[in-house]
């Protein structure tokens, strides 16, 4: 299998394709009883490790995830293992859910973790968005302006596409961009073509996540319409919950990407057996 295609963000080349952290650090989008199950199956960070080492040996050498010690070391123990290393994408909230006076902690604590890039997660950069004058709050402009001091790359981590337009509107300090999109219009609040008319007039590239709407969509399925109606230089976040599930996403989406017929197994079950070509 070939070695994924990269872009630029910021200075840095990231693959196309980012190794997202919902699943295996129990953020399901499903209940409390699959966010238990995951964090059960991922209770160390060798088990994130091996996970994340089948994307990095494709090449797709970056991982999303929030303020996590076992992602830090998770990602040093695929550093040792590959030998290659592997960038951090991180988007801490405020500590321990207190308020905005804690930022500069949660910056720290991520660069203290490894963190190559540092984007305010959803929940401090949505509340913060000036939708009236097409601008970015001054209390968000000084998150990212101390992220940049910090000596990390900043962007934004958003489920409000107007976080998009008005960050390129008032010239925020924004390498990039961490968004929802999906067939299914999970979680991306305006209509799918919109988001696509968003992300295909960005000033900078973005990195759009729950690809496959958090399990509710096949890979074939959303991983070829988020492939085929992005530019070049955006980017795939997707999460798994198994190294063969890794695998099957890392090849579909080259798939999509070299216009080929993906070379995966189809599952099977008992009635599908009359589908099957006559031997």
């Amino acid at each position: 299998m070939a070695e994924f295609p990269r872009t630029e963000v910021g200075g840095v080349s990231l693959p196309r394709l980012l190794c997202g952290s919902n699943w295996f650090l129990g953020f399901s989008h499903t209940s409390q009883a699959r966010d238990r199950f995951i964090k059960e199956l991922f209770d160390t960070p060798a088990k994130i490790a091996g996970l994340v080492e089948v994307f990095a040996r494709h090449g797709c050498n970056a991982v999303m995830a929030p303020s996590f010690r076992s992602v830090s070391e998770a990602l040093r123990e695929v550093e040792q293992r590959t030998g290659a290393p592997v960038i951090y994408i991180c988007t801490p909230g405020y500590m321990n859910g207190a308020g905005p006076d804690t930022w500069k902690q949660a910056v720290e604590q991520a660069r203290d973790l490894g963190a190559t890039f540092c984007f305010p997660h959803q929940c401090v950069t949505d509340p913060r968005v000036d939708r009236v004058n097409k601008c970015l709050a001054p209390q968000l402009m000084e998150h990212l302006r101390f992220v940049r001091e910090m000596g990390m790359i900043p962007g934004l981590s958003t489920h409000m596409p107007e976080a998009i337009t008005c960050a390129d509107a008032c010239g925020a300090d924004v390498e990039s961009y961490v968004q929802p999109y999906n067939s299914a219009g999970f979680l991306c609040q305006v209509e799918t073509d919109w988001v696509q008319r968003i992300i295909q007039t960005a000033r900078k590239p973005v990195m759009t996540i729950k690809p496959l709407a958090a399990g509710r969509l096949l890979p074939p399925t959303g991983l070829a319409f988020v492939w085929n109606t992005i530019r070049d230089c955006d980017m795939v976040t997707i999460g798994t919950m198994s190294t063969y599930e890794a695998e099957e996403v890392i090849e579909i989406s080259l798939a999509c990407l070299e216009r080929r017929k993906a070379e995966v197994e189809l599952q099977r079950t008992r009635s599908k057996r009359t589908l099957e070509a006559p031997g």
